[in-house]
């Protein structure tokens, strides 16, 4: 059968997948399905036939048994965290109106976090493309925005300000890197075989490094060269060969800190152990 795959069109993805999804690599037939991560991890949206796709670790609890988290092709690092901007002349307010790229993402649960701590509430929370967030808080149609990937380096050029970097805070809170994407596969398909594939692709990816670059520039959404190396090398990282121990710490951390119910906690806990 012919796996398919939804992963977003960003640098880091395409850099990772190029090579499975082309068959470069050893591994099972895939058809691609690109998906921005607000439509993986929001149920109304997800296509019922996709058998493996990235969402957001902040979401794993509400996916349901019937998905199983692998241990590769994550993005989950240090110094990679989502950003609480302003507009420059707008950096000390607080309160207002926020644009958000998800409700069902990591991000977005990290801000819940940090404003239950320090007792921050917004006027309203609007859910927009995360394409979209800055050029609209430039704008002026929102007083703060939630911005994930590439706005880490871009956002300087919208006059926007870095209120926080949810990702420093949830490192110094935590001592643990910040787990952001996560791959998941339906539980009833073998898994082994695609994370044997993952991680040739990456393999791959890494030793072949202009391979993909054709690809990577068809989907990077407008993105410049440079930008697209920064997001590379910033999002792809031992961690998305395999957890190891301080990621594996890092998800249940996470995991613990969410409403979720304990037999969802159990199962990704069991899914993390048996990976």
């Amino acid at each position: 059968m012919t796996l398919r795959f939804a992963h977003s069109p960003c640098p880091n993805d395409t850099f990772l997948f190029h090579a499975w999804t082309h068959g470069l690599v050893d591994g099972p037939e895939v058809a691609v399905d690109f998906a921005d991560i607000d439509v993986t991890n929001d149920p109304e949206r997800r296509d019922d036939a996709w058998d493996v796709m990235k969402v957001s670790y902040g979401n794993l609890p509400r996916l349901g048994s019937e998905w199983r988290l692998l241990p590769a092709g994550g993005a989950l690092g240090h110094d990679c965290g989502p950003l609480l901007l302003r507009r420059g002349d707008d950096a000390a307010a607080t309160g207002g109106r926020l644009a958000v790229p998800s409700l069902y993402s990591t991000a977005y649960a990290l801000q819940n976090m940090w404003a239950s701590e320090v007792g921050h509430r917004w006027d309203s929370v609007t859910v927009v493309g995360f394409d979209e967030i800055m050029p609209r808080l430039a704008a002026g149609e929102f007083d703060a925005g939630l911005v994930i990937h590439e706005a880490r380096f871009t956002y300087h050029r919208w006059d926007l300000a870095k209120v926080l970097d949810l990702g420093e805070w949830w490192e110094s809170n935590t001592g643990v890197p910040i787990p952001l994407g996560a791959i998941v596969m339906r539980r009833s398909l073998d898994h082994r075989p695609v994370v044997k594939a993952i991680r040739r692709s990456l393999e791959y990816a890494r030793a072949h490094p202009d391979a993909s670059a054709d690809y990577i520039a068809r989907h990077a959404q407008e993105m410049d060269a440079e930008v697209c190396r920064q997001h590379i090398a910033l999002y792809v990282n031992d961690f998305s060969h395999d957890l190891g121990r301080s990621g594996r710490v890092a998800v249940r951390r996470l995991l613990a800190t969410m409403d979720a119910e304990e037999s969802d906690i159990e199962r990704l806990n069991a899914d993390l152990e048996e990976s």
